[in-house]
């Protein structure tokens, strides 16, 4: 049987998304208007939404998002 690697993550989730998000910007820039362009954009609003989503999971207020 595999055994599988545990990688212990340095960054927190919210700071992985945030660049995750910024790198497709980024990407997306360079693209010209289309399908491709549209979906790297639609990939940065997602990670974008799961890090503020995650944020006000660990918040301990629990407010809801703006």
């Amino acid at each position: 049987m595999l055994t599988r690697r545990r990688v212990k993550q340095t960054d927190l989730l919210e700071m992985r998304l945030t660049a995750e998000a910024e790198r497709l910007r980024e990407e997306a820039k360079s693209l010209p208007p289309g399908a491709a362009r549209d979906e790297m954009l639609r990939k940065a609003r997602q990670a974008e939404t799961g890090s503020q989503m995650s944020e006000w999971l660990r918040s301990p207020g629990l407010q809801p998002p703006v």
